[in-house]
């Protein structure tokens, strides 16, 4: 086994560290989300702390690791007689995005259970948890109902296998730990509020730092074994430190000053149900105990919020996450300090480490999510230069060559679903129709590989006809492997959202443009919720660009399209090739999940040699090869010339204007697009 960078040798990171030692102290806190870029000791840290929990006691030979003091009476392996325990220790197991739901959390033999009467149960990852560490490493990329059982399970502190009426149960007690990078796409917030605590992680910009971080960095791979001795001292201390605030914990006073406080706290800043007020009360209990006091002062209440509460307040994916810390403090003032806060037995901020962060292990240090310049975005209302008079020269307010500023978006809604015809088997998500692993029973098959949904009644009707061949004498059933089938599920799938949106000279009218970014937000909002990917191309003035290649970032998006600059001509054929482009590369990388292009323009085409059939053979070639489309019709005014209609039907495609693309307009809630070719 290869030998864990250690806890306090991480340089900085002090929110990181302090996270996941106050759920080292005090696992009833929930776990911990931490968020950030790639390379930021995220997974360093998580691996680094199992080495710094006390070791379990547990029943010798039990799979599903039971405490011999109390051990789980409903253990698979139970009941177990009274005997001397032996102790191991602390499991980081580590969960993979691909992971089946099987393994995740165990598989029961149906053909056994049905032919025998018997639970032969194999524990999955959640049994090998129980009592430790449970580590999903990109866990915004795990299947939503992987996530579903597993948050299911870290609330319940047990795991339950339903197969066909035949359950198995155990105890899942474990200290909850996921990363993520957010340019990957986010979890949905009432996922997010699962999660005890949040923190936000960035790479140091101070070059000392940095330089600390390579040199051990170099000396941990050079020598693992060699740096880690060096480290041993610094590494008994905090587990110590761990192991003694464990103790206290249970002695610490929180008081109803300081409960009024967290409540005013969370009402203030509007967050949903109470799992966030009884998550700060754990938190600062922690906090107390780690600082070695029996009271909770004001500061713990303010870390805990700062911990607890901002990825507690995202409404959609476009909130940036964060607290405003003056309201926090004036909350924190007006539901008035409790009486033991007098300021002289605050905890230390640098939780007991040294200033390069290798001696205590713990932060402190208040995340600055809030503190970004808050600055009016550039051509936002208000602050845009007027357009100059036709022919006038460039001016430093007014950029070169027709090219206006950006708009800002008007106030997404909510939209009609846009599925794509037909059947898929992709990516689970909530748009089109598609085989899934769940959802509703539609047939059965012969299982390909382990069976994980049965059929029982295909089973039977399999197993009936060879009764009297088997020797059948009793009442059972003799079912035989071959007998089994697996149910097959309709279910939805996520799609691949590619917008190309038209950003030239004839959509650069100000409200018009507003009204535009404002449609195609709503339509991310929309894709972010359904579980999609989703890309952008925009084409104006001589070319197209990719101005996000295809991402589960919806955020990184909406971000893209805030900024996107408007003027020139209407290349709209260079547009539809750039996503031809687009969708080619991303059939090849993920065949399975099929495409839906949403084309937002008045349909105008300009500049070069015929460009409107130039356009035309360019949706044609996207109906050749079945593309699913829709083209979102922007013209405006009382003289239409239904030039996106006239794009839809190469496309082989539905049009829809901005009006019909709302949710409560009268064309209806639903909107299929129409498949290529079925238009023919």
């Amino acid at each position: 086994m290869s030998t864990p960078y250690p806890f306090t040798a991480i340089v900085g990171q002090d929110d990181l560290r302090l996270g996941l030692l106050l759920n080292a102290v005090s696992p009833a806190v929930g776990g911990v989300l931490v968020r950030g870029e790639k390379g930021t000791a995220k997974s360093t840290a998580v691996r680094a702390l199992a080495a710094l929990m006390p070791e379990v006691p547990v029943v010798p030979g039990c799979r599903f690791s039971c405490d011999p003091v109390s051990p789980d009476p409903g253990c698979p392996d139970g009941p177990h007689a009274e005997a001397a325990g032996v102790s191991r220790p602390a499991r980081t197991v580590e969960l993979p995005v691909g992971a089946s739901e099987d393994r995740l959390v165990g598989a029961l033999d149906i053909e056994r259970a049905l032919s025998e009467g018997v639970k032969a149960f194999e524990p999955g990852l959640l049994a090998d948890a129980h009592r430790g560490i449970l580590y999903v490493d990109e866990v915004n990329l795990l299947h939503d109902h992987l996530v579903d059982l597993l948050l299911d399970a870290a609330a319940m502190g047990a795991s339950y296998v339903e197969r066909e009426g035949v359950s198995v149960r155990h105890a899942a007690r474990f200290l909850l730990v996921g990363t993520m990078n957010p340019e990957e796409g986010e979890l949905r917030p009432q996922l997010l509020d699962r999660f005890g605590l949040t923190v936000e992680v960035s790479a140091s910009r101070d070059t000392d730092e940095r330089v600390e971080v390579v040199r051990r960095r170099l000396a941990y791979d050079d020598d693992p074994e060699g740096f880690a001795a060096r480290w041993t001292e610094e590494e008994g201390a905090l587990r110590e430190r761990i192991a003694a605030a464990r103790v206290l914990l249970p002695r610490v006073v929180l008081s109803d000053g300081v409960l009024r406080q967290i409540a005013a706290t969370c009402a203030a800043f509007e967050v949903d149900g109470m799992r966030a007020d009884i998550v700060m009360a754990r938190t600062a209990t922690a906090l107390a105990a780690w600082a070695g006091r029996e009271e909770v002062t004001a500061d713990d209440v303010r870390q805990a919020a700062l911990l607890a509460l901002p990825h507690r307040r995202r409404r959609n994916p476009f909130d940036a996450p964060g607290l405003d810390e003056d309201k926090l403090d004036q909350t924190l003032d007006e539901a008035g300090p409790p009486e033991n806060s007098d300021g002289d037995d605050q905890p230390d901020p640098d939780g007991g480490g040294d200033d390069d962060g290798g001696g205590g292990g713990g932060g402190g240090v208040p995340p600055q999510a809030d503190g970004e310049d808050r600055t009016p975005p550039q051509g936002s209302e208000g602050d845009s230069p007027s357009p100059a008079p036709e022919g006038a020269p460039d001016t430093p307010g007014r950029p070169a060559g027709g090219e206006q500023q950006p708009v800002a978006a008007a106030e997404p809604f909510r939209t009609k679903m846009l599925s794509v015809p037909g059947l898929g088997e992709g990516a689970a998500g909530r748009r089109s129709r598609a085989r899934t692993e769940h959802g509703r029973t539609t047939g059965a098959r012969r299982p390909e590989g382990a069976l994980t949904k049965l059929h029982l009644a295909a089973t039977v009707q399999a197993a009936a006809p060879h009764q009297r061949a088997r020797g059948r004498a009793g009442r059972g059933l003799v079912v035989r492997r071959d007998d089994l089938r697996q149910a097959t599920r309709e279910g939805r799938e996520g799609n691949l959202v590619l917008f190309v949106v038209d950003a030239s000279g004839s959509m650069a009218a100000r409200q018009r443009m507003s009204a535009v970014k404002g449609a195609v937000l709503s339509l991310l909002l929309d894709a972010y919720q359904r579980r999609d990917k989703v890309g952008l191309v925009t084409f104006r003035g001589k070319e197209a660009e990719v101005a996000l290649p295809p991402t589960s970032s919806v955020d990184a998006a909406a971000a893209r399209l805030e900024s996107l600059p408007t003027g020139g001509r209407t290349p709209l054929a260079a547009g539809l090739l750039k996503a031809h482009d687009v969708l080619r590369v991303e059939r090849l990388r993920d065949p399975s999940r099929r495409p839906l292009l949403v084309v937002v323009t008045d349909g105008r085409a300009t500049g070069g040699p015929e460009p409107v059939a130039l356009a035309g053979r360019a949706g044609r070639l996207h109906r050749s090869e079945g593309t699913a489309s829709v083209v979102v019709d922007c013209e405006s005014g009382y003289v239409r010339l239904g030039l996106a209609g006239e794009l839809a039907r190469e496309l082989g495609g539905t049009a829809v204007t901005l009006d019909e693309l709302r949710a409560d307009s009268i064309a209806g809630l639903v909107k299929d697009v129409t498949a290529a070719g079925r238009a023919a």
